[in-house]
């Protein structure tokens, strides 16, 4: 294959034995990944890796899974056991929506995960990345995955120009189904592997090529880089004294009390006080964690977990 040649299907087919073999070598021993995995610990692990490291879910995800294996068990629980449990993974709204998607799996389908595209995005909390995702990795269905990483690996690997990050767009979703294997196991290998190589080989800072098993084929690193280190179109962002920080003390405060054994666990209003110095801007934080449904305010201004 020269660079001149379009990098297409068949080109991915063939590359699908190597990529097979790197797999079931090099990749992550991630607790949620293997043929008896089930649907629900794929989407509960898709929806908490959402923003969020996957080796940093791991602990997390195991946690949750042992004390709720399935939907039903999940839809059951409260919503202070939910949000406590969540601990610091970030964007805690998520942990609400992940019940509200158990609920709605229960009382829609029987307690079992659709199989469904159409079904799956209409799950709280469910998008077109999930829906694809849980679809091929829990169901061995052919369908395109687009995250980050792939879209990564494809554009330096397959195309040989930087990836500047940035939300996915139409035309990347179609270069992944014009890339992915006729196959059912084929596309499943193609999209888990090439996932796992963007997240742990060919990273956006530091790529390592001379582990990487597509270095051979690589357009990219042929061509000498071009457009290495550009500007990502996302910054990163800051956490010292902002909102997030604050809305994420409140929280904490709360779950560490769920964790030392009080039945409901309570902050009153010196309580709050005390968790942070700028008092107008801790109020507005408390505000909008009651607007989500993160905390409840009380009459006195105390603040509890929501029913």
């Amino acid at each position: 294959m020269t660079d001149n040649h379009a990098f297409g299907r068949e080109d991915a087919e063939a590359l699908v034995p190597r990529l097979r073999v790197w797999w079931e070598t090099a990749a992550r021993d991630l607790p949620w990944r293997g043929e008896d995995g089930p649907a629900w610990g794929v989407l509960v692990s898709e929806v908490m890796s959402q923003q969020t490291p996957m080796s940093r879910v791991a602990p997390y995800w195991t946690d949750w899974m042992r004390r709720w294996p399935t939907p039903d068990s999940c839809a059951a629980a409260s919503k202070a056991e939910i949000l406590t449990a969540w601990g610091n993974l970030g964007y805690p709204s998520r942990a609400l929506r992940l019940r509200a998607c158990a609920q709605t799996v229960v009382e829609r389908f029987g307690g079992s995960v659709p199989q469904d595209y159409g079904d799956l995005v209409s799950l709280p909390g469910v998008g077109r990345y999930t829906a694809s995702a849980v679809l091929s990795f829990a169901f061995g269905k052919r369908v395109a995955v687009v995250d980050t990483n792939i879209r990564r690996v494809v554009s330096r690997a397959f195309d040989g120009g930087e990836s500047i990050g940035g939300a996915t767009t139409k035309a990347d979703l179609a270069r992944a189904v014009e890339l992915l294997p006729r196959e059912d196991g084929d596309s499943v290998v193609w999209n888990q592997t090439l996932m796992e190589i963007g997240a742990t080989v060919c990273t956006s800072s530091n790529p390592r090529c001379g582990t990487c098993p597509l270095a051979g084929v690589c357009r990219w690193k042929r061509a000498g880089y071009p457009g290495m280190g550009a500007a990502r179109t996302r910054s990163a962002q800051k956490w010292k004294g902002t909102d997030r920080q604050v809305r994420g003390i409140v929280l904490k405060a709360l779950r560490r009390q769920a964790k030392d054994g009080v039945a409901r666990p309570r902050l009153a209003p010196d309580d709050l006080e005390a968790l942070w110095p700028d008092s107008g801007q801790l109020r507005a934080c408390v505000a909008a964690l009651d607007a989500d449904g993160l905390v409840a305010i009380g009459r006195d201004g105390g603040v509890t977990f929501p029913d």
